[in-house]
């Protein structure tokens, strides 16, 4: 699994160069040039249920052997429910995986990943369902994304055989409530570590400011209230950190993220060849010292818990 990865949330969205068959390649071709060989991504994404799926198929086939290739279901709230089943159940699994495979041209998932906790499902029938899968050769591994540290520790305590190896939330310098108890119990339970939105949607690339952005970017475009609402007085002594030691944000943020022995691969989205290219060359362009670490910290640090009072 390369130390970065290549999220495809972006395969398939309306509107972005990675909409149509020839982005998706384009994208894919760089990745896995630069040596980005870990491409995550989830039956739900792109404009059409399974779009991202169905074009990652067409631009891998051939070459699927080269990309340790992920991909997640039974998202709580996009995922169509089949009659019977609730979306952690053993049949929904077993038809999520199906159509999966047939839109990936694959005959095996690296890692197939629970989107989000199904509490409707008992954890046993969904482990003992992908337990299955993996017994098949369908699956490789299994993981879940968006559980809590209790979900994380229920499902170990769950598991008889095949137990999940990683756990897939969002982290990064700018959102870090997964240091409370997430962090906290892949250790514990041994599990890797895959952040999403790494970049926390591009504000830690370096290419915005409080003046603004890329007036091509999503943030711009469809999220401006991420670049209105950014803590910019934290961000600009974040690019001042920068600065003193002739790196990027960019360079620095996927240095804080891989010096983090948890973090198995920062998986970071992409919709162009240079942007996969600049992903790659970034994470292997500097290393923090523990003093860098402490000094990040006190930039961009974990918010006081509110529960604590």
């Amino acid at each position: 699994m390369s130390a970065v990865g290549l999220g495809c949330n972006n395969f398939g969205r309306a509107g972005t160069p990675t909409e149509t068959p020839t982005g998706t390649r384009d994208v894919l071709d760089a990745a896995i040039d630069a040596g980005v060989t870990f491409v995550d991504t989830a039956d739900i994404y792109g404009r059409s249920f399974g779009l991202s799926e169905t074009l990652m198929g067409e631009a891998l086939e051939g070459r699927r052997d080269r990309v340790v290739l992920a991909t997640k279901f039974g998202h709580a709230d996009f995922a169509p429910a089949i009659a019977g089943g609730s979306k952690g159940s053993r049949a929904h699994i077993r038809r999520a995986v199906e159509d999966s495979l047939r839109r990936l041209r694959t005959d095996w998932i690296d890692l197939y990943q629970l989107h989000t906790p199904d509490p409707e499902t008992p954890i046993d029938e969904t482990l003992d369902a992908l337990a299955d899968l993996v017994r098949e050769g369908k699956v490789r591994y299994i993981g879940h994304s968006n559980f809590s540290g209790w979900q994380i520790a229920e499902a170990d305590a769950a598991a008889s055989g095949v137990r999940f190896v990683s756990a897939q939330n969002q982290y990064s310098l700018l959102a870090r409530a997964a240091e409370r108890e997430v962090l906290p119990a892949a250790r514990r339970f041994g599990l890797g570590f895959l952040p999403f939105f790494p970049l926390h949607n591009g504000l830690l690339t370096g290419k915005f400011t409080r003046e603004g952005g890329p007036d091509d970017s999503r943030i711009m475009r469809q999220r401006p209230h991420l670049w209105r609402d950014a803590p910019w007085d934290a961000l600009e002594r974040y690019q001042d950190f920068c600065d003193a030691r002739g790196i990027s944000m960019l360079e620095a943020t996927f240095g804080w993220f891989l010096a983090n022995p948890l973090v198995s691969s920062v998986i970071a989205g992409a919709t162009s060849a240079a942007q996969v290219r600049a992903n790659a060359a970034a994470a292997t362009a500097w290393s923090p010292s523990a003093a860098d670490i402490a000094e990040l910290d006190g930039i961009l640090s974990l918010p006081a818990d509110p529960a604590a009072g």
